[in-house]
């Protein structure tokens, strides 16, 4: 790791702390006893930031380069955060029942740290392919992808901490949140970062949508949207099945039992991506994962507690770097439309808007149970995504040979 890249990575890190809302929605539907399909609100509106900014973000990216970017976003995400914080949601909230305002000016905050997240994946994820060398792209975002999964497990793992040793409640998250985003401005600000010369300067709107015509691009944009949506929905819905399915309270084990078995993987599978990745070619793991993922899903619907927990475990490992590698993939089809593709692919990520609130719905109407039929569906599409790469390398070795 390069000292002119940890600035970088730091950026990375602030990215996953808009992933944090999927932990909050368990947390938010105990302390204001609201309906999970009201809760789910937290990831929809946050990641609905992603279709609506993620295309004109990377035309502006054109025309003010990825630093200023990157500066945007965190600006945004850091007076987003600020709302709670002036409100007296630090730590030590008192929580009034008979009004949801507290629950209004966190979906506020939340909506602002998406928009910040939004714009900071824009130029976060390609400015990784100037930091690297040619065919180590993948293994290079994979690792950068990993400090992300370490900003998501705050969400996690902060509650449960500042609960225990201090007494605190989770609304603790939006002043160390603030700090860490605060953290990124001045170190960004203070060391220079090179940015490599892109090929397609001149992106537009019409360009940008024009790809979606190539049925392997618009096939690979849509992976996007449904893993996305997915792996914010486990992190939200697996402490409430944990809670419905076998009384283990949320906020003093749940989120930490969630955070071990399905973050940790994540961590743990993207820290060795790099090394993965140089042994494995990328559209043979892709394959290997998102089976390894399915496994993880058919164990949940088992009776057995320690069945359950061991299928989270799975899915977790699996998850692991189907983002990178869907990235990846689609950014080395067509290197020379890197900025336009980019802004398709993070624009997709709104698929955590959609997917949760489907899975809310579902778990209101019928059972939390029921509500994981959702992802499984969505891996589904993922394993067909995985078959048309596999064969997509076997039909270009066959000409080459």
């Amino acid at each position: 790791m390069k000292i002119r890249t940890l600035p970088v990575y730091m950026i990375f890190l602030t990215m996953g702390l808009i992933d944090s809302v999927g932990p909050m929605v368990s947390l938010a539907k105990e302390s204001f006893k609201i309906s999970t399909t009201i809760a789910s609100l937290l990831p929809m509106l946050g990641y609905m930031m992603y279709g609506l900014l993620s295309i004109p973000t990377g035309l502006l990216q054109d025309k003010k380069g990825k630093k200023f970017i990157m500066n945007l976003g965190l600006s945004i995400a850091l007076i987003g955060l600020f709302i709670p914080i002036i409100s007296g949601m630090s730590g030590d909230m008192i929580i009034d029942r008979s009004s949801l305002a507290q629950f209004y000016k966190i979906l506020a905050a939340i909506l602002m740290l998406g928009a910040g997240g939004a714009i900071l994946q824009v130029s976060g994820n390609p400015i990784m392919r100037d930091f690297s060398e040619p065919g180590q792209y993948p293994k290079n975002l994979s690792f950068a992808q990993s400090f992300i999964t370490v900003g998501s497990s705050l969400g996690f793992l902060l509650p449960v901490v500042m609960l225990r040793a201090f007494g605190l409640d989770w609304s603790i998250l939006f002043p160390v949140f603030a700090g860490i985003v605060l953290t990124g401005i001045i170190w960004l600000n203070m060391l220079r970062i090179g940015e490599g010369n892109d090929t397609d300067k001149h992106a537009t709107v019409r360009s940008c949508f024009r790809l979606l015509k190539n049925g392997y691009i618009l096939t690979m944009v849509i992976g996007i949207f449904i893993y996305c949506g997915i792996e914010i929905a486990m992190s939200a819905y697996v402490p409430i099945l944990l809670k419905e399915r076998y009384n283990v309270s949320v906020e003093k084990i749940g989120l930490l039992i969630g955070w071990s078995l399905f973050y940790l993987p994540i961590l743990s599978g993207r820290f060795l991506g790099a090394w993965i990745m140089s042994r494995i070619a990328p559209a043979r793991l892709l394959l290997f994962t998102v089976l390894f993922s399915f496994v993880g899903f058919m164990l949940i619907f088992s009776d057995s507690f320690a069945l359950t927990l061991f299928g989270i475990f799975v899915i977790g490992l699996g998850f692991a770097n189907i983002f990178p590698l869907l990235f990846s993939i689609t950014i080395e089809y067509m290197p020379g439309h890197a900025n336009e593709l980019s802004g398709l692919m993070v624009s997709a990520i709104t698929g955590g808007a959609f997917i949760p609130p489907i899975m809310g719905m579902v778990a209101d109407s019928i059972s939390i149970q029921a509500a994981f039929l959702v992802p499984v569906a969505c891996i589904l599409y993922l394993l067909f995504v995985a078959i048309v790469n596999n064969v997509n390398v076997r039909k270009k070795q066959s000409i080459i040979v």
